[in-house]
């Protein structure tokens, strides 16, 4: 059993509770959308995003039906960016399985959706909580900035880092971040008592994408997608980046040309992608993970030892090494 399964098994009745939340909350009258819906949820995914809420509510305090529906709202969201993506990026598998673009059509998938987003935000207003129903709201602009300014660093071909932590930190961490931040204030705890958590989450969140662009110079079948994907589309990921920057200037010249060229072919592909590993962009991405990993754990000090502290520390170490 891997790290993230025990961490399951240790909240499985809530975990089990929140799914039942999100199939009766997408459940409806409509007999397309409950089929295109029951389909997707088959495929559910990690779900590390609402077990950060659950784990954070238990950090603080007890879990409670607003904890329950906060998680749902933030899984909800959340399967809402990764469907919507799945139509901008013109997807055809996600987790194995046909997305919903490839086996409905881009106008189903977008109406599936909006209606992730509007379910989303009704377990939100269900907790009757300001604060959790803004966070939603911030969230989901959070969300598209991070996909826009994604497509802005393509377009203007902004080949740093400093472009590149901006727009994870949208794209990803900030999802991260809301969980610990919804799940505390489900129980209600204060900003200043759950702050140093958050910023914790944040950190394992920039570390989740930075491992999942890692696998795109690597051909995994566990990952359903194939080598070099986010190079066809455009996307300059980390090790790549310190690849450029590190490489002697001729050669690193060239590989700039070649990107801003764009329209990338199979072989370019392959000359990117053994590029970024020899001049060990891989190498130095697992090395940033293990530098944020340490200062995310320095946050940590000035809680009380608990199981649920050290579980979190053991999600971070999940995060970093796991293989799909």
């Amino acid at each position: 059993m891997d790290r993230l399964a025990k961490i399951q098994q240790r909240i499985e009745p809530e975990l089990a509770k929140m799914n039942s939340i999100i199939r009766e909350s997408l459940t409806s009258d409509n007999e397309l959308m409950d089929t295109v819906v029951s389909n997707y949820l088959l495929t559910k995914g990690k779900q590390i995003r609402p077990i950060m809420v659950i784990l954070s509510a238990k950090f603080f305090g007890e879990i409670n039906p607003h904890v329950l529906h906060a998680g749902a709202a933030l899984e909800m969201l959340h399967n809402a960016s990764l469907i919507h993506d799945d139509v901008v990026d013109d997807t055809p598998l996600r987790r194995g399985h046909a997305t919903v673009n490839n086996q409905w059509g881009n106008h189903i998938a977008v109406l599936v959706g909006d209606y992730f987003v509007a379910n989303a935000l009704a377990a939100g207003i269900s907790t009757g909580n300001l604060s959790i129903i803004s966070s939603l709201s911030d969230l989901g602009k959070e969300l598209s900035l991070g996909e826009i300014e994604q497509i802005c660093n393509v377009r203007d071909h902004h080949l740093d880092e400093e472009h590149y932590f901006s727009m994870i930190r949208k794209k990803t961490a900030s999802l991260f971040r809301n969980c610990v931040k919804m799940g505390a204030e489900a129980v209600g705890v204060k900003r200043d008592e759950y702050e140093p958590l958050a910023q914790y989450a944040e950190l394992l969140g920039m570390c989740f994408q930075i491992r999942d662009d890692i696998f795109d110079y690597f051909s995994n079948p566990l990952i359903g997608k194939p080598t070099g994907n986010d190079l066809r589309e455009g996307k300059v990921t980390l090790p790549l980046l310190h690849a450029i920057q590190t490489a002697p200037e001729p050669i690193s010249q060239s590989v700039k040309e070649m990107l801003l060229k764009g329209d990338l072919n199979e072989q370019e592909i392959g000359i990117l992608i053994d590029f970024a590993k020899e001049y060990d962009g891989i190498e130095y991405a697992f090395a940033k993970m293990r530098e944020m990993q340490s200062e995310a754990d320095k946050l940590l000090e000035g809680y009380p030892n608990s199981k649920w502290k050290e579980t979190f520390r053991q999600l971070f170490d999940y995060i970093i090494s796991r293989d799909k």
